[in-house]
């Protein structure tokens, strides 16, 4: 088991330098704000962000929802073991879905890890690292419910400048492909109030953008009797002075209602841009994924988003090769994604997951079907992206500064951004105009398309207005603790939060 000496409760001792610490993240938005309260339970009780690869602590987020999320931890769990051999003291924890499931099964196949905990006692990390330590084996512990909501827990944001925010944990549904709702338990609610005080707390902070995070946030207000309370918060979002932008994922087109719709068109800090699930275009397969909606709903419904917010950014997942889907199920969803005309979609194979129903269903589809529908459904998508993001040029656009750069950044020396309608924007600093630093606002017009970013080289200072922010005072001091010298438009060399759903589709399951 565990390779360490015993040690008192906390992470240092008055002779000892402060143990280090390493958070690795898969999967979705959710995991990644459970990766910044594991961050922020880990430096309360004393631990510091390891500077490079090699911490005395790593801890591994992980997802269950795809095939190959086993065969990525247990493959990075292994890289991990000469590691461990070669550092005694070194400790590895393995959290979230994949550990709530897998339970007993880490330990067997990795008996080097020290701690395995699941998505109900996220705050329990601390104490499992001090038990292996003290009793030299590793700690497994694993709660059926939730123990307290994530939101009450010691938090390290990665942003100074966007924040995450939950407005309730669990899943109700029943949809036959997913495995969540067993993994996170039945919705749970926060009070409106909480979420509020939570989200001005992080403005105070400098932060300007918020998400608000749910596995299902149409549902919000279920466990306290209100169908209307997202809208409800979404309007009282607006009131909370010096919160700029608002997003929110992901809603269910069967729960999604027209007072959300009218709450996004007028309320002016909540953001054109949504994120609507489709999965598949089929009312046939829409019915074997227990999706209590069909394509025509799901149509019906954007229809009325555009109405409202013509300029909005609509975004999706589908699902290719659900079992049982023909060749006709499949042109169904070509047909709904042509009239939808996402920004961006993310587009995943069928992944059979042991435990979920359709895992058992008749009729799985050969790999070869699946890939080759798969890329028919990715080409498709692309064109409509580009056709899209070409319909940007000439168009006048905010963009708030984030601390990632493009990946051609060293060579064209742009900057990098997400618009209102959260498309990601590469922009260019006119020579003699000021550079922005990460949270700050640049307006700037749209001089080149791609199906997956947008391009702003301004011709002159004149094409190029820079709004400095409190975001971007909270950069500048978030440099100056971490002993850095602030340096204008330039990364800090973490790895950033990404809010919203990203501009790049996803290739693979």
């Amino acid at each position: 088991m565990s390779l360490t000496i015993p040690s008192p409760t906390a992470a240092t001792s008055p002779s000892a330098e402060p143990r280090t610490y390493q958070v690795r993240t898969f999967g979705c938005q959710m995991n990644v704000h459970d990766s910044e309260r594991m961050a922020g339970l880990l430096e309360d009780a004393g631990y510091v962000p390891a500077d490079g690869d090699l911490a005395d602590v790593v801890v591994f987020n992980t997802c269950a929802v795809r095939e190959n999320a086993d065969n990525k931890l247990y493959g990075n769990l292994g890289q991990l073991r000469q590691v461990k051999e070669a550092n005694p003291g070194m400790q590895i924890a393995v959290g979230g879905c994949l550990a709530q499931k897998d339970r007993e099964t880490i330990v067997r196949k990795a008996p080097w890890v020290d701690a395995v905990f699941g998505t109900h006692n996220v705050g329990a990390l601390p104490a499992l690292l001090n038990r292996a330590r003290h009793n030299n084996e590793a700690q497994l512990e694993i709660l059926e419910s939730l123990d307290v909501f994530p939101s009450t827990l010691p938090t390290k944001r990665e942003s100074v400048y966007s924040g995450w925010v939950s407005i309730s944990v669990g899943c109700n549904n029943t949809c036959t492909f997913c495995i969540v709702p067993s993994l996170r338990g039945k919705e749970k609610d926060r009070r409106p109030g909480e979420i509020l005080a939570e989200i001005q707390a992080l403005v105070d902070d400098g932060v300007v953008e918020v998400t608000l995070l749910g596995q299902n946030v149409n549902s919000y207000g279920v466990e306290f009797g209100d169908r209307q309370a997202f809208s409800k918060l979404l309007r009282a979002c607006g009131d909370i002075e010096g919160l700029e932008r608002v997003r929110f994922t992901s809603p269910h087109p069967a729960a999604f209602t027209d007072d959300v719709i009218e709450a996004m068109a007028e309320t002016p800090n909540v953001m054109p841009q949504l994120h609507m699930p489709l999965q598949s275009g089929s009312d046939k397969v829409l019915k074997d994924m227990r999706r209590s909606y069909r394509s025509s709903r799901f149509l019906g419904i954007l229809d009325k988003v555009r109405e409202r917010i013509p300029h909005a950014a609509i975004t999706t997942d589908i699902i290719v090769g659900f079992p049982g889907e023909t060749e006709e199920d499949f042109q169904a969803t070509l047909d709904v994604v042509e009239k939808s005309r996402f920004s961006s979609a993310f587009t995943f194979q069928y992944s059979k997951r042991p435990g979920t129903p359709a895992a058992e269903l008749p009729d799985q589809l050969p790999k070869a079907v699946v890939q080759e529908r798969f890329e028919r459904l990715t080409a498709l998508q692309d064109r409509i992206a580009a056709e899209e993001n070409a319909a940007q040029l000439g168009r006048q656009v905010e963009v708030l500064v984030t601390a990632q750069a493009g990946r051609k950044a060293g060579e064209t020396h742009r900057l990098s951004g997400r618009s209102k309608d959260q498309r990601l924007v590469h922009f260019s600093v006119p020579n003699g105009a000021e550079a922005p630093r990460p949270g700050d606002f640049v307006t700037v017009t749209i001089t080149e398309a791609a199906a997956f970013h947008l391009v702003a080289d301004p011709a002159t200072a004149s094409d190029y207005v820079l709004r400095r922010s409190r975001a971007g005072d909270a950069w500048d001091r978030s440099q100056a603790d971490s002993c850095g010298v602030p340096t204008l438009g330039a990364s800090s060399g973490k790895t950033g939060v990404s809010l919203g759903m990203p501009a790049l589709p996803a290739r693979r399951a």
